[in-house]
C-alpha cells in the first residue's frame, strides 16, 4: 500500500511576506538600537542608508514578482506533470528537432519531441533527426545533441516495479540524412509511447496507470494518433481493443517485435497521470473530465452489447419456435408468459448487483445477503468476473444497476462502468480504511456516485477466530500497518474473509434503496408528458 506524497507550489506570495516581516523587524532593530543617538550624525546617515536598503530589500519583490514567479515554477518540486502554476503544460510547446523532458512529476516521466522522428527496436532507441552541414569534417560524422532515457510507466516513485520496465533511449542527433537509412513506415499523425509492463495483470493498475492515463494523455488527438508499446501483451489488446479503438484509428505497435524504422512528425513518451481512477478537468483541454471518459467507455462497449442483445433475441426466437413447432398447443402458453413478464417488469425493482470474490476477502454469508436484498425489494444479480470474462458483459450488467456491492479490491475498479448517480457500497475489511478510502472512496465521488462505505467489526472478520481480541491485529490495525506493505498484505488482504452482521449492513442496504426510489420518483417527475 502506497502512501502518495502530495507536492504542492508555494502560495503566490508566501516567501514575499514572510521576507516582509523578516525586514521589518531588521527596520526596527536598526530605528531601536541602543547606539540611536542624535548627537552622532555619522551614526544617523548610517542607520539611514542601513533604513533604506532594508526598505528596498522589503519592497523589490513587488516590482520583481514575474521573474520571482517562474524561478519558482522552475525550482520546486511542483505537481503532477501536467502543469505548471499558470496552467501550460512544461514542454507544451516543442520546437523542431528538440527533445523536452519533465521529470518534475512525482509518478510519471514525460519528453516531447517533434521533427524527423524514427524507432529503432533493436536498441531500444527513439531517434531525432537534424540535418548536418557537410561544410566542416566529414560527410558522415554524427553529432549527439541531447540523450536522454526514460521508463514510460506511472508508477515512478516504487524502484521495484520500475526496475522491471524496459527504458528506452531518446537521442537527438546532427547526421548527414543521406547516411541514414529511410523509413519503413512513413506515419503523418504523432505517436505515443508507454510500457504495459508492472503491475498490468491487476484490473485496478491497468485502468489506474494506464488505461485512464491513456486517456489523459491522447484524447485530444481525436483519434489521429499511433500508439506504440514496450511490453506488449496480446491478451491486453484483445481486451481493451473497443477502448483503444475510441482513441486511435490506427494500429497499435508493438515496439519489440517490430523491428521495421516507423517514422513520426511528433511523439510524447510516457503517460500523464493525475490521481487514483480521476481525470483533474482543471489539468485537461476542454475541461475533459472523469464523466467523459466513462462516456467514451459507454460509446466504445456499447456497439458489442447491441451484438449481444442480438444474439440473445435471436437464440431465444429459436427456442420458441421449437417449443411452438413440438407443441402447438404450447404457443398460447408462451404468448401468455410473455404477457406477463410485460405486466410484472421486474425493471421497475431496482436492481442491486453484488460482485463476489473467491479466495481472501470472500463474503462467507453472500447467500443470506442475496435473500435479505430481495426482501427489502431489490432484483438481485451475483456477479463473479475472471480474468477472461469479456468486459463489455461486465459493463452491460454494471450500467443497467443501481447499487453495487463489493469488498475492497481491485474488482472495485468497475465502479466506472456504473451510470453516475448509482450507488456504491464498499464493505471494508480490518486494515483496508486508508486504502478504501484512497483508491476508491474519493475516486467514486468525483465520479458522481452515492457513496457508502461499511467498515466491519472485528467480530464480522475471519480473523476473529484466529486471534485473541485484544491483539494489535484486532485491536489496532493502524499499528500493523505502519510495520509495512508485506504485513497489510499478508494479514489484512491476503487472509482475511468477511461475514456480515447482516442487522447493520441492513441499514446500508434501506438506504441504497430508498435513496434509488428517490432518484427515480425524481427523474419521473421531470420526463415530458
Amino acid at each position: 500500500m502506497v502512501h502518495y506524497h502530495r507536492y504542492h507550489h508555494p502560495r503566490k506570495g508566501a516567501t514575499d511576506s514572510n521576507r516582509d516581516e523578516e525586514s521589518q523587524n531588521l527596520v526596527l532593530d536598526c530605528s531601536t538600537s541602543a547606539y540611536y543617538k542624535r548627537t552622532r550624525p555619522k551614526l544617523l546617515t548610517f542607520l539611514f542608508l542601513i533604513t533604506f536598503l532594508s526598505c528596498c530589500y522589503v519592497f523589490s519583490p513587488l516590482f520583481l514578482r514575474p521573474s520571482f514567479s517562474f524561478s519558482l515554477v522552475c525550482n520546486s518540486p511542483g505537481t503532477e506533470n501536467d502543469v505548471n502554476r499558470d496552467g501550460v503544460h512544461v514542454c507544451s510547446s516543442v520546437s523542431a528537432g528538440t527533445i523536452c523532458c519533465d521529470r518534475s512529476g512525482y509518478r510519471s516521466d514525460i519528453c516531447l519531441m517533434k521533427g524527423d522522428i524514427r524507432t529503432h527496436s533493436v536498441s531500444s532507441s527513439v531517434f531525432l533527426y537534424s540535418p548536418r552541414s557537410t561544410d566542416n569534417g566529414s560527410r558522415n560524422a554524427e553529432e549527439v545533441l541531447q540523450h536522454e532515457k526514460i521508463k514510460p510507466y506511472t508508477r515512478k516513485w516504487e524502484t521495484s516495479v520500475m526496475d522491471t520496465i524496459d527504458e528506452l533511449n531518446l537521442v537527438s542527433k546532427k547526421v548527414n540524412l543521406g547516411s541514414v537509412g529511410g523509413c519503413d513506415v512513413q506515419h503523418d499523425v504523432p505517436a505515443v509511447f508507454f510500457s504495459n509492463g508492472g503491475y498490468t495483470g491487476n484490473l485496478y493498475h491497468e485502468f489506474n496507470d494506464g488505461i485512464i492515463p491513456l486517456y489523459i494523455t491522447s484524447q485530444h488527438f481525436n483519434k489521429k494518433v499511433v500508439f506504440v508499446i514496450l511490453q506488449y501483451h496480446d491478451w491486453w489488446i484483445t481486451k481493451y481493443g473497443n477502448i483503444l479503438s475510441r482513441l486511435s484509428d490506427f494500429p497499435v505497435i508493438d515496439f519489440r517485435k517490430d523491428n521495421r524504422t516507423h517514422c513520426f512528425p511528433e511523439a510524447i513518451v510516457g503517460l500523464r497521470i493525475h490521481n487514483e481512477l480521476s481525470v483533474d478537468s482543471a489539468l485537461m483541454r476542454g475541461n475533459k473530465s472523469i464523466v467523459d471518459f466513462r462516456n467514451l467507455l459507454d460509446q466504445a462497449y456499447w456497439p458489442r452489447i447491441k451484438g449481444l442483445i442480438h444474439d440473445e433475441e435471436r437464440e431465444m426466437q429459436e427456442k420458441l419456435r421449437e417449443q411452438v413447432s413440438s407443441s402447438p398447443s404450447s404457443k398460447t402458453s408462451q404468448q401468455q408468459y410473455i404477457k406477463q413478464q410485460v405486466l410484472e417488469n421486474p425493471m421497475k425493482k431496482p436492481k442491486l448487483v453484488i460482485l463476489s470474490r473467491s479466495g481472501s476477502r470472500a463474503i462467507i454469508n453472500e447467500n443470506l445477503l442475496v435473500k435479505m436484498a430481495k426482501e427489502i425489494g431489490f432484483l438481485v444479480q451475483v456477479l463473479k468476473p475472471g480474468r477472461t470474462t469479456e468486459l463489455a458483459k461486465i459493463y452491460r450488467i454494471l450500467n443497467e444497476s443501481d447499487v453495487m456491492i463489493g469488498v475492497h479490491g481491485a474488482a472495485m475498479t468497475h465502479f466506472l462502468f456504473l451510470r453516475p448517480g448509482s450507488v456504491f457500497i464498499q464493505v471494508i475489511p480490518l486494515g483496508a480504511n486508508w486504502a478504501a478510502e484512497t483508491y476508491y472512496g474519493e475516486p467514486v465521488k468525483k465520479f458522481g456516485l452515492k457513496y457508502i462505505g461499511y467498515e466491519i467489526h472485528a467480530r464480522e472478520s475471519s480473523l476473529y477466530g484466529r486471534y485473541n481480541k485484544d491483539d494489535p491485529i484486532l485491536r489496532d490495525p493502524s499499528s500493523i500497518n505502519r510495520k509495512g506493505w508485506e504485513y497489510t498484505k499478508k494479514i489484512y488482504l491476503d487472509n482475511q474473509n468477511v461475514t456480515l452482521d447482516l442487522r447493520r449492513f441492513k441499514k446500508r442496504l434501506h438506504r441504497a434503496y430508498e435513496y434509488t426510489l428517490s432518484k427515480s420518483k425524481l427523474s419521473h417527475q421531470h420526463q415530458p408528458m
